[in-house]
């Protein structure tokens, strides 16, 4: 069971009512959305009565099921996709789906013992902490990422108005009654804005999929004799783009070209990655995110996995899916900062993992070549 499962920030003998507020909730795409899901899941059958709060890009849904000792109600509300091409037209989807969020479980908000929400969809703490006299329970801020330090490091240039926003942020920040970060990274980060230690807790994500009894997933045939890096999920601005589309060009023009990138990927990133590759003709295989009940076996069908992020997001944002990735067992490339708790993860883990620093495009070729290498006599001793 992994530590989101494991632990609790509610006792149930005398905080049985609890509301979780986050964004996409599955089938839709979204991690965040995943875990939450997961976890309501396993607050209602320790016992509590849990309203779970989400977006769905079909038709708004109610729907109450009793789960063990205690009863989940699942509510979701339509909504448009993120008007990614904007800042300020994302600012205003996320300001009226916050609210659109809140006000859909006021009531339920006013009865809680207690209330969990996540760093997705942003800046929710800006209506949850100034009506706090107004909620019964404590109030538990997960981690997810932090805005608006994501807003800020994805500039080249300051803001004030983004820097007065972080001013007004970390002043709610100081008000509320606890926290989970997902790493050592974020908990730094985290102290650093005032929070006293002891009212962080580190929780960490786990895989959200079982590999058990996963039914296999086929390697597309354009990829079919060469050693296939996969990139999954989302592809968007806190992750690495330049050292990967660098050093892949040097592993294809100056290499042996025998690593082949499989992305099943969305976001700006992805895109960037796709028009850089297209321009330089280099080989690749661009496929959508695969549903949950078929991510085992996605993650299952390479011979790597490909993990990125910038070093100005470090401590802000937490690659969830490092921990299915490790699970499943496949090597590990990582472009990204030793001081990520993605490296601390995956050394840990004992898998075969390379760690490159960002900018760094000969080190990541050299670690294709290292790759293909490995996964080639890895190769022929099963045969053997």
């Amino acid at each position: 069971m992994s530590e989101l499962l494991a632990y609790t920030p509610f006792d149930p003998a005398i905080e049985r009512r609890i509301v979780i507020i986050a964004d996409w909730l599955p089938p839709d795409f979204g991690a965040v959305g995943q875990y939450m899901s997961m976890r309501a899941r396993s607050l209602a059958e320790r016992g509590h009565d849990v309203t779970l709060v989400g977006l769905a890009s079909g038709p708004g849904s109610k729907r109450r099921t009793q789960m063990g000792r205690g009863s989940l109600h699942e509510v979701r509300l339509a909504a448009r996709p993120v008007p990614r091409a904007s800042m300020l037209r994302r600012l205003l989807w996320t300001l009226s789906t916050d609210i659109r969020l809140v006000a859909a479980t006021f009531g339920s908000l006013r009865r809680a013992d207690g209330i969990l929400f996540t760093g997705s969809p942003p800046f929710l703490i800006h209506l949850l902490a100034p009506l706090k006299r107004l909620w019964r329970g404590r109030l538990i801020y997960r981690i997810t990422d932090f805005h608006p330090e994501c807003l800020i490091a994805a500039r080249e240039r300051p803001s004030k108005m983004l820097d007065l926003l972080l001013g007004l942020t970390n002043f709610w920040r100081r008000r509320v009654d606890g926290f989970e970060v997902l790493g050592e990274d974020q908990l730094d980060r985290l102290h650093t804005t005032g929070v006293a230690r002891e009212r962080i807790v580190l929780v960490r994500d786990g895989s959200p999929i079982s590999f058990d009894n996963a039914a296999g997933y086929p390697v597309p045939p354009e990829l079919a004799g060469h050693c296939v890096l996969l990139y999954s999920g989302n592809y968007g601005v806190a992750h690495e783009v330049d050292t990967v589309a660098r050093g892949y060009l040097l592993h294809h023009r100056e290499g042996s070209g025998r690593v082949h990138l499989w992305l099943s990927a969305t976001g700006v990133g992805a895109e960037t990655l796709v028009a850089r590759f297209n321009e330089d003709s280099l080989p690749y295989y661009r496929s959508p995110p695969v549903a949950l009940e078929q991510l085992a076996g996605l993650l299952l069908a390479p011979d790597a996995h490909l993990v990125t992020l910038k070093d100005r997001f470090v401590g802000f944002v937490m690659p969830s899916k490092i921990y299915a990735c490790l699970e499943s067992r496949r090597p590990i490339v990582f472009v990204g900062s030793l001081n990520s708790d993605v490296d601390q993860l995956a050394r840990r883990s004992g898998a075969s993992y390379w760690q490159v620093p960002c900018g760094d495009a000969m080190g990541f070729a050299a670690a294709l070549e290292a790759l293909a290498a490995s996964v080639q006599k890895n190769q022929k001793r099963a045969l053997s």
